[in-house]
C-alpha cells in the first residue's frame, strides 16, 4: 500500500479509501444490496491487512448502522491512532428548520450521534455531505469549527458541491478564523469527469485533497459488457446517474477491458489506477472480499501516458447527475428542502 498526505492536513491516508455505504442493516436503510455485520467485518479486516487505513462512512447510511458496523470492527481489529475515520452529516430536516434548530445546533447533534454510533471520541475527518440551501454557510462553518475546537473532529471536508461553493466557504472560513475544508468528495471517475472543469484546478491551486466517490461508476468500470451484479440490478440511484449515457460510456469501458487484458490485470485495477493518478485517495465501496483486494492492487499499477490518453480520448461532456443535479435552487426565489423527496429539478 502507498500513502499520501491529505491536502493541508496532517493526516496520512492510504491511496485507497474504503467506502462503507455497502455496510449496514438493509432493513434500516434505502439500499437492499447492503451486507450484514459479519461480512462487513471480514471486508474491513481484509482491508486493514492490505494496508488500508482510511475509512469513509456517513450517518445517513442505513440509519447509522454503517457507522456502527465500522466502529465495532475498527475497535476489534485496529488501534485507533492507526486509522483515519471519516463520516458525514446531512442537512437540517424540514422539522428542525420549523423548530428553529440552528445549523450549529444541528451539527452538534449530528456529530454526537455519529460518535455514539462509531464508539469513538473523535473522527479524523468530518464531512459536510451535501450543500444545505436552507442554512447559511456561516452557520455551517461556525458549527464545524465548534466541532474541531471541541476535539470531536480533527479536520473537516465537504462533498457534493460546486467549485464556487468550496472556494466561497474556505474564503469565509479564512476571514473568520474558522477551520477550512481540507478535502472534497465529489463524483469523479473515467466515465464522469465533469470535476475536471473547475474543481480539479481549484484543488490543485489550494492543495485540497480529492477523495472521489463512485470511483468505479457503481461497478460499471469493473465489469465487461453484459455482466451484472445485485447492486446493478437494484440500485435505482446508480441507474439514474449512468443509464442515460451508457452507449457513450461503453466505448471507454471497452478500452478499460482492452488494457486490462493486455496488462493481465483486472478492469478494476485499470480504472482505479487511472483515478489514483489524478486524486489523493478514491473512495471505493466493497461488498465482497475481491472488491477490496482488487482495489488495493490498483495502487501498484502504473499506467503509461499513452494508456491514460487512450482511456480519456472518447470522453464527451456529461450532464450533472445524482445529488449534484439537485444541488441548486430551481430559481433564485426557490430553495430545495433536502430529504423530502419533493425537490424540483
Amino acid at each position: 500500500m502507498k500513502y499520501a498526505k491529505l491536502g493541508n492536513s496532517d493526516l496520512k491516508v492510504s491511496r485507497i479509501c474504503m467506502g462503507c455505504m455497502g455496510f449496514g442493516d438493509a432493513k434500516n436503510g434505502q439500499h437492499s444490496w447492503t451486507i450484514d455485520e459479519e461480512h462487513s467485518r471480514e471486508i474491513i479486516k481484509r482491508g486493514l491487512e492490505l494496508g488500508i487505513n482510511f475509512f469513509d462512512t456517513a450517518i445517513g447510511y442505513q440509519s447509522g448502522t454503517s457507522e456502527q458496523y465500522l466502529g465495532r470492527a475498527l475497535k476489534d481489529f485496529a488501534k485507533r491512532d492507526d486509522v483515519v475515520a471519516a463520516t458525514k452529516f446531512l442537512p437540517r430536516t424540514p422539522e428542525e428548520i420549523a423548530a428553529g434548530i440552528s445549523g450549529q445546533r444541528h451539527i452538534e447533534k449530528m456529530i454526537n450521534k455519529s460518535l455514539e454510533n462509531l464508539g469513538m471520541d473523535y473522527v479524523d475527518l468530518y464531512i459536510y455531505h451535501m450543500w444545505d440551501w436552507n442554512t447559511p454557510i456561516y452557520d455551517i462553518l461556525d458549527g464545524l469549527n465548534n466541532v474541531v475546537k471541541a476535539g470531536k473532529a480533527r479536520y473537516i471536508g465537504i462533498s457534493n458541491c460546486f467549485a464556487w461553493q468550496l472556494a466561497k466557504a474556505n474564503a469565509l472560513a479564512e476571514k473568520e478564523g474558522f477551520a477550512k475544508f481540507v478535502s472534497v468528495q465529489g463524483h469523479y471517475n473515467l466515465i464522469f469527469r465533469e470535476e475536471e472543469r473547475e474543481m480539479v484546478p481549484l484543488c490543485a491551486e489550494d492543495n485540497i485533497a480529492l477523495t472521489p466517490y463512485s470511483a468505479l461508476a457503481s461497478g460499471r468500470l469493473s465489469r465487461k459488457a453484459g455482466e451484472t451484479s445485485k447492486r446493478a440490478e437494484e440500485d435505482a440511484y446508480a441507474k439514474f446517474k449512468y443509464d442515460a449515457t451508457k452507449d457513450r460510456d461503453g466505448i471507454i469501458i471497452k478500452r478499460v477491458e482492452e488494457i486490462a487484458d493486455k496488462r493481465n490485470v483486472s478492469m478494476t485495477e485499470v480504472s482505479l489506477a487511472w483515478l489514483i493518478s489524478k486524486t489523493a485517495s478514491p473512495v471505493v465501496g466493497a461488498t465482497k472480499l475481491h472488491h477490496i483486494e482488487g482495489a488495493a492492487k490498483a495502487v501498484e499499477l502504473e499506467l503509461s501516458e499513452e494508456e491514460k490518453n487512450y482511456l480519456e480520448e472518447p470522453y464527451v461532456p456529461h450532464n450533472l447527475a445524482g445529488v449534484m443535479a439537485q444541488n441548486k435552487p430551481a430559481n433564485k426565489d426557490e430553495k430545495h428542502v433536502w430529504g423530502t423527496g419533493s425537490q424540483k429539478i
